[in-house]
C-alpha cells in the first residue's frame, strides 16, 4: 500500500515474498508485514518518505524492492518548521446534539464512573490504602465483596491510588508541586464520588497542608485518615473501612442521568504500536476526538517524545503563536533533556515497534499524532495541569503509558481511548 503518492516506500499489508511483483516493482527479498518495501530506487542521504513526510533518511544506497527499515535507514536533523497556525481545519457544526449517560457532580463536572477512590499522600502509607481498599473485594475479612458491594448498585468499585513518593523531597521543589497535582486531580476527578486522603503524619506532602492548599477542607465527597494520629495501622484500617462504607452510602445520590458531550474530555493513548496503528486505530480515534471537540467536548494527547519528528503538523494547528511555541518550548526542552545524559529521542521505538514495522521515532509519532485528529490545537499544558479549555489540548509527558495516562486523568479526562498494533494490557481506573 503506498499512503501517499508522494511516497517513495510502501506497506506490505501482509508478508510479502521474493520476487513478487507489484506496481512495476519486485521484492528482492522478503517484506514481512506491517514493515516498508522501496517503491523507488532511493540514494544514500535522500530523505525515506510515508505519509507524505519524511521518516528518516537511507544510510546507504536502497534499491527499488528493497526492504527499507533500522538496517538502511537512518535519523538525523532535518529543517521542518511550520508556519504557526498555518492550517485552519473548520469544525463541523453539529446537526443534532450529541449525549452520554453520566454522573452529575455538584461542581458542574460529570463523570463517566462512580467510584470510591484512597489516595494516599505519601509511598509509607500505601499499604494501608490498598488494605482498606481490599477489604471491599477480598474474602480474607469474613466477608465477601459481593455482600459488601451488592448494596451499592450505583458504585463502580473501591480503588486505592498510591505511589512512590511524597516524602524526601524539598518542600518547595518541582517535585511536590507536580505530585500535588496529581493527586489533587484526582481527588476532584468527577469519576469519583468520594475520596479518602490517608497520610502518615510526618511526611512532607502534609495531609492539612494539601487541603489548605487547594482549599479542600470544606468538601463534602473528601475524608481524611492520618496513620500517626489513628494509633497506627490496624486501627487506621479499621477506621478507614468505616469511613469508606459511609462514602458508599453516598454513591446512592447519583443515577446516571443524560449529560452533553460537551462534558466528556477523552484522554489519547496509543502503546505497543506497530506499523498499522497509524493507518488504522489511530486514525479513527482522531475521527472520534474530532466528533467530540465538534460538540463541545475535549481531547487530551500527550507524551512529548512520541510526538517528535511530527510537531509540525500540530503546530500548524495551533489556534495562536503562543499556543504553537510552547509546544515548541516542550520539544526544546525534551532535546536538552536527553543530550544531558547522551541519550536520543529516536531511541525511543521500543523492540516490539521496531518488530511491527515502524523503524524510527519520526515514524511512531507520525502514526501517533493521528489520534489527534484534525481539529484546532487550543491550548498546551503541563503534566497534570487541569484542563481550562475546550478543544484539543496537548498534555506535556513522557513517552510511557501509564505516566502518560495518569496525567491526562488528572487533568481531567473521564474516558481514556488506548489504541494498540502488538497488544497492551494496560488498564486504569477511575476512567
Amino acid at each position: 500500500m503506498r499512503l501517499h503518492p508522494n511516497d517513495n516506500v510502501g506497506l506490505a499489508l501482509t508478508k510479502i515474498k521474493e520476487n513478487r511483483s507489484f506496481e512495476n516493482v519486485i521484492a528482492q527479498e522478503n517484506i514481512p508485514a506491517g514493515h516498508k518495501i522501496a517503491l523507488t530506487e532511493i540514494q544514500k542521504g535522500e530523505p525515506v518518505r510515508k505519509y507524505n513526510q519524511t521518516i528518516g533518511f537511507a544510510s546507504q544506497k536502497i534499491n527499488a524492492g528493497d526492504h527499507v527499515h533500522t538496517h538502511n535507514i537512518e535519523l538525523r536533523s532535518f529543517e521542518r518548521l511550520p508556519e504557526v497556525g498555518g492550517v485552519k481545519n473548520k469544525i463541523n457544526k453539529p446537526t443534532k446534539s450529541a449525549n452520554f449517560q453520566g454522573y452529575l457532580r455538584s461542581n458542574g463536572k460529570v463523570g463517566t464512573r462512580n467510584y470510591i477512590g484512597i489516595l494516599s499522600t505519601v509511598n509509607c502509607s500505601a499499604s494501608i490504602s490498598q488494605r482498606i481498599a481490599g477489604y471491599f473485594k477480598s474474602e480474607s475479612y469474613g466477608e465477601s465483596p459481593n455482600d459488601i458491594l451488592a448494596s451499592y448498585p450505583n458504585a463502580d468499585g473501591v480503588i486505592a491510588l498510591t505511589h512512590d513518593s511524597g516524602c524526601g523531597m524539598s518542600i518547595e521543589g518541582d517535585g511536590l508541586a507536580l505530585l500535588q497535582r496529581v493527586l489533587i486531580g484526582y481527588a476532584e476527578h468527577p469519576n469519583f464520588a468520594g475520596i479518602l486522603i490517608v497520610g502518615l503524619g510526618c511526611e512532607v506532602n502534609q495531609v492539612s497542608a494539601l487541603l489548605e492548599k487547594f482549599k479542600l477542607k470544606d468538601r463534602q465527597h473528601i475524608r481524611t485518615l492520618v496513620i500517626q494520629e489513628n494509633g497506627g495501622t490496624r486501627k487506621t484500617i479499621k477506621n478507614g473501612i468505616k469511613i469508606v462504607r459511609k462514602l458508599l452510602e453516598g454513591t446512592k445520590d447519583f443515577q446516571r442521568e443524560t449529560a452533553s458531550a460537551k462534558h466528556l474530555c477523552i484522554g489519547l493513548e496509543c502503546g505497543g504500536s506497530d506499523a498499522y496503528s497509524g493507518i488504522s486505530a489511530n486514525p479513527a480515534l482522531g475521527a472520534a476526538a474530532d466528533l467530540v471537540v465538534e460538540h463541545g467536548g475535549s481531547a487530551i494527547l500527550s507524551e512529548t517524545p512520541e510526538i517528535y519528528g511530527a510537531e509540525h503538523l500540530l503546530i500548524q494547528r495551533a489556534v495562536t503563536p503562543l499556543v504553537g511555541n510552547r509546544l515548541m518550548d516542550l520539544i526544546h526542552w525534551w532535546e536538552n533533556y536527553v543530550a544531558i545524559y547522551q541519550g536520543s529521542l529516536n531511541n525511543n521505538p521500543s523492540p516490539g515497534n521496531k518488530a511491527g514495522g515502524i523503524s524510527t521515532i519520526l515514524e511512531k509519532s507520525l502514526g501517533a499524532v493521528a489520534k489527534g485528529g484534525t481539529s484546532e490545537l487550543v491550548d498546551v499544558i503541563q503534566y497534570a495541569e487541569p484542563i481550562k479549555t475546550k478543544g484539543l489540548v496537548f498534555m506535556d509527558s513522557p513517552g510511557y503509558d501509564p505516566v502518560s495516562v495518569t496525567g491526562q486523568v488528572a487533568s481531567g479526562a473521564n474516558v481514556v481511548c488506548f489504541t494498540t498494533g502488538r497488544g497492551s494490557v494496560f488498564g486504569c481506573k477511575p476512567v
